[in-house]
């Protein structure tokens, strides 16, 4: 496509969108708040640097944090007639230029990114004495990343963990830094490395090589960074190496959508932009083009409603202010629990699509994955179609690229049949569990018939357009939208977490389970992990467009905390509550408890339930906390209720350290009450005393 006039690439902007656009010769921060258009600014800030010849394109790196942010970005620049531009995700930047200099810099080729990172981790935990299942590997990998982007060492990690709160359940803190040591032992002895080690890689090998440096920043001239405000300190540093102090730099992000701080990503590169660079321009996109002003309205008022005694100011964002026509009102119900609360949310969207609205412009939003099964189990029965919304990209799954390949196998070995493509098509995927029709399976099951589905249907569209395609030519659609990370569509409802719904948006969305127990969530405790919570809750609003539902289920409790979340309580609309309006923290003056094990004091509440630390070494027994754990999974799934209704985390490592050996005794363990030793007391004495309480002895 031509590249447009640069007076006509400005008239499509609004005044702040404009200003982002044409301010140059100084580093720009854009602080773009919720559906303000920050992509569009960004995009035509690109174009209009090079009509203008203030930038060459070739020499203009993009860089996002999602692959189909990179995508999105690239296509809107093909639109504007700007080619040669480098839009990529931070990884793939740093990928890119460390495997074409590792050679020269080193003598050998870089070693291979391994995608087996759960395998090798969990290795290392045998190694450690832990015996692992998914919930743990998979907080053990968070763990990994945090400590890589943060540069802390196995060693330094015991140390830091506790004085930032940093748990994995059942786990001390050394073993957790053991672990990790393992796990660099496990990579090496795989010569492989993962991919948070790309971006260390990418810092050392800048830093260690002038001459090299010297050539990527001759290559890179003009910067645009997106989502700035999820940087983290690895990320930070090779962002500033390739800055290399040069004024061409526009930033992009917003304070009030800051909701990773647990994976190490840090707001204040973005807040503390203008300090690190002076001379930088600020500049406020604050006009919201995606939602109307009743959600915009309600956008806004959960950040600044029941502010709590020490929690963030938000005075680093901006106010939105709705551009859009006006819709309905939010909508606020109780129910009095989950399986209720999911049956009318899916009467809901049923409704709004009897109205027009396609199914695969509504979603469900839910704080964490041990909610969405209730969901999945309404809509299945109202027959609604529904994907499950997972934070792996599409065409990473394992399902997705063992399909690819063996189509692409395939198409390889055989002659060209016309007529064929989609017979041959659906073989393959039937060879690899896909079905005509949806299983009944949910979760994991139900996720993997999404994504072989979503090829069926894409090998159907492939036909439909060329009659007289071959299986060849599905290969090279599946392979093509592989490469350009476009995945397909599916007409279904999407059930996603909030944190995986971020940048993201649809017609309707209902908000679920939005009680005082689970936005803030229960292990949210000091004033800064409360103040991200309320800011997911801003995401998953301004996720709307027009229609908002916001439920919860009356007999959700956790802490002493009741009813509507506090972010909401109150409003306009809102239900009346039941129980005490929030959770009472510690008395003014209430004796402060110390560590048993290090002697410091005990702030959490956690911690105060445990008489230590839970990043300190106690002695307690691995085989005990898995017999804990894999009791309250089962329990949980018999009740049909989160795991941490049954036991928190904490109150589960308490039972193990203590070892009750009655139900008296059972019931000082703090956060043990009468209501769980009447329905649990049997069950877990038999976990903990298997030959004594093991074949149907008294508890009492």
């Amino acid at each position: 496509m031509t590249a447009r006039p640069a007076d006509q690439i400005l008239e499509a902007l609004d005044p702040e969108q404009r200003e982002v656009a044409s301010t140059f010769g100084v580093p720009v921060c854009v602080v773009a708040g919720a559906g303000t258009g920050k992509t569009r600014a960004i995009t035509h800030r690109i174009a209009y640097a090079a009509a203008t010849g203030r930038a060459d394109p070739r020499r203009t790196l993009a860089v996002t944090f999602t692959t189909r942010a990179a995508g999105t970005m690239r296509a809107r620049l093909a639109g504007l007639g700007v080619p040669g531009v480098q839009a990529r995700t931070i990884h793939s930047a740093a990928l890119r230029q460390v495997r074409y200099f590792w050679p020269r810099a080193y003598g050998c080729e870089l070693p291979p990114v391994s995608d087996a990172r759960f395998r090798m981790l969990a290795e290392s935990a045998r190694r450690a004495g832990l015996s692992v299942d998914t919930a743990l590997l998979r907080d053990l990998s968070a763990e990994i990343s945090w400590a890589k982007v943060t540069n802390v060492s196995s060693d330094e990690y015991p140390p830091l963990a506790r004085a930032q709160g940093r748990v994995v359940a059942g786990v001390s803190a050394a073993t957790v830094g053991r672990v990790l040591a393992g796990y660099e032992a496990v990579k090496q002895e795989a010569c492989v490395i993962d991919l948070d080690d790309i971006l260390l890689c990418a810092v050392g090998l800048l830093s260690d090589h002038p001459e090299i440096a010297a050539e990527v920043h001759d290559q890179y001239r003009h910067f645009v960074v997106d989502e700035y405000q999820d940087v983290s300190p690895v990320q930070h540093t090779l962002l500033e190496t390739w800055f290399n102090g040069r004024d061409d730099v526009c930033v992009v992000g917003d304070p009030h959508q800051s909701i990773h701080a647990f994976a190490g990503a840090r707001s204040d590169y973005l807040t503390g932009f203008v300090e690190e660079h002076p001379g930088a321009a600020r500049i406020e996109l604050v006009r919201n083009y995606r939602s109307t002003p009743e959600v915009v309205g309600l956008a806004n008022e959960v950040l600044v409603h029941h502010l709590s005694e020490g929690e963030d100011s938000t005075g680093t964002g901006v106010h939105l202010v709705a551009r859009g026509a006006h819709g309905p009102a939010p909508q606020f119900a109780a129910y009095q629990d989950e399986a209720a609360e999911a049956s009318s949310v899916a009467g809901w969207l049923s409704a709004l699509h009897d109205d027009g609205i396609g199914w695969s412009d509504l979603a469900v939003l839910h704080r964490v994955n041990s909610q969405a099964p209730a969901m999945e189990s309404a809509l299945a029965e109202a027959g609604i179609p529904y994907l499950i919304k997972g934070a792996e990209r599409f065409y990473d799954r394992p399902e997705v690229r063992r399909a690819i390949t063996s189509v692409t196998a395939a198409a390889r070995s055989r002659d060209p049949e016309p007529g064929q493509a989609l017979a041959l098509t659906d073989e393959k995927l039937s060879g690899l569990g896909w079905t005509p029709r949806a299983p009944e399976g949910q979760g994991s099951v139900r996720q993997r018939w999404e994504s072989l589905q979503a090829l069926h249907d894409l090998a159907v569209k492939v036909v439909a357009d060329h009659p007289g395609a071959t299986l060849l030519d599905v290969s090279d659609a599946f392979t093509r939208r592989a490469r350009l990370q476009q995945a397909p569509t599916i007409d279904g409802v999407t059930v996603s977490t909030m944190h995986a719904a971020k940048g993201l948006e649809w017609q309707g969305v209902a908000v679920l389970g939005a009680s005082d127990a689970m936005i803030p969530f229960m292990m949210a405790e000091g004033p800064q992990e409360i103040a991200e919570e309320r800011r997911l809750l801003h995401v998953a609003i301004t996720r709307a467009r027009e229609r908002l539902l916001i439920t919860y289920a009356r007999s959700s409790t956790a802490k002493g905390r009741y009813g509507l979340s506090r972010f909401l309580r109150g409003l306009p609309g809102t239900p009346d509550q039941t129980g005490p309006s929030r959770a009472r923290g510690r008395r003014r003056g209430a004796r402060v408890s110390t560590c048993t094990v290090c002697g410091a004091a005990l702030t959490a509440g956690a911690d105060r339930k445990l008489g230590h630390h839970l990043a300190c070494e106690v002695d307690v027994d691995p085989a005990v906390v898995d017999r804990l754990r894999a009791w309250r999974s089962d329990r949980a799934g018999r009740d049909k209720v989160p795991a941490f209704v049954v036991l928190t985390d904490a109150t589960l490592l308490a039972v193990a350290e203590r070892m009750p050996g009655s139900a008296q005794e059972l019931g000082a363990v703090s956060g043990i009450g009468a209501r769980k030793i009447e329905r649990y007391a049997a069950e877990l004495l038999a976990v903990l005393h298997p030959e004594s309480f093991g074949a149907g002895r008294s508890a009492v």
